[in-house]
C-alpha cells in the first residue's frame, strides 16, 4: 500500500455526530468522494481499500475508541508495512475555529488523547496530521462535554463544504508532495 489515512473517532451511535468524530466524518467524506474497492474489519479497525490519483490508499477508522487509537494504527502499519512518512492522521482540534484545517508534521498531543496514544505507540511526535477545528470550547461546557456534543445539520453541511477544500491537500499528500508545501498552501 502506498498511503494510510486514519480518521480518529469513537465507534457507536452515541458518538456518530460529535465533534470528537470529525476524523471519522472525514473518512466517510473520502469514501463518498473516491469510493472503495474492498472493506475489511480487522486489526482493531474498519479498513477501506481505494485508489486516489492511481495510488493505493487505505482509509482507516480505528475501533479501539479514541484513547487507544495508536494500537490500531501501529497494527495496520506493521501488517501492511506502511512507513511513518506515509500516514496521515485526521483528528479534531479544540484550538481551531469550526471546520478550519491545519496540516502538521509534528508536535505535542495538544490535549487530544487519541494523538497522545499515537505518540506513545509510535515512540515519536513526528508524524503527519490534519487537524480539523471543532470551535473554541463554549464557556458553558466542560471540554469533554463540548467535544462529545452533537453537531447540528447546518454544521454538518458547513463541515462538508470545508472537507471539499481539504481534498487538494490530501491529493498532494498522496502524490508525495512534501508536507511543508502542503502546510504552506493550506495553513
Amino acid at each position: 500500500m502506498d498511503k494510510l489515512i486514519v480518521g480518529l473517532g469513537n465507534p457507536g451511535k452515541d458518538y456518530q455526530n460529535t465533534r470528537h468524530n470529525f476524523g471519522w466524518m472525514f473518512i466517510d467524506f473520502l469514501l463518498e468522494k473516491y469510493g472503495f474497492d474492498k472493506k475489511q474489519e480487522k486489526l482493531k479497525s474498519e479498513l477501506y481499500f481505494t485508489k486516489i490519483n492511481g495510488k493505493k490508499v487505505i482509509l482507516q477508522k480505528p475501533l479501539t475508541y479514541m484513547n487507544l487509537s495508536g494500537e490500531a494504527i501501529v497494527s495496520v502499519m506493521n501488517f501492511y508495512k506502511i512507513e511513518k512518512k506515509d500516514i496521515l492522521i485526521v483528528h479534531d482540534d479544540k484550538d481551531l475555529d469550526f471546520g478550519i484545517p491545519r496540516f502538521k508534521t509534528n508536535g505535542s498531543a495538544g490535549g487530544q488523547n487519541g494523538v497522545k496514544n499515537i505518540i506513545q505507540q509510535l515512540g515519536t511526535q513526528d508524524f503527519n496530521r490534519l487537524r480539523v477545528g471543532i470551535g473554541k470550547v463554549d464557556p458553558n461546557y466542560k471540554i469533554i462535554d463540548w467535544v462529545m456534543k452533537d453537531i447540528t445539520q447546518s454544521q454538518k453541511d458547513e463541515l462538508k463544504k470545508e472537507f471539499i477544500k481539504f481534498c487538494e491537500g490530501i491529493e498532494m499528500f498522496i502524490n508525495d508532495q512534501e508536507m511543508i508545501k502542503i502546510m504552506n498552501k493550506f495553513n
